[in-house]
């Protein structure tokens, strides 16, 4: 039961994620897409330091760590 859950809410959120690229996507949209997002985080610096980049590295790692790995 709880493993149904837990891929009916994943599901859940792709879907809801789905819909909002696309209508990110749409004429006149003002919601940005995922490129732009990822490309506004990866400019994020703290000084010197691509604080940005680092916390997208790290969350592509718990990614494929958590979903990847067997």
């Amino acid at each position: 039961m709880m493993r149904a859950l837990a891929i009916g809410g994943f599901l859940t959120a792709l879907a809801l994620f789905g819909l909002v690229e696309w209508l990110a996507r749409r004429e006149g949209s003002r919601i940005p897409t995922l490129g732009e997002v990822c490309a506004y985080v990866m400019r994020y610096e703290v000084g010197p330091v691509p604080v940005g980049r680092i916390g997208l590295f790290g969350f592509w790692w718990w990614l494929g760590w958590h979903f990847l790995a067997r």
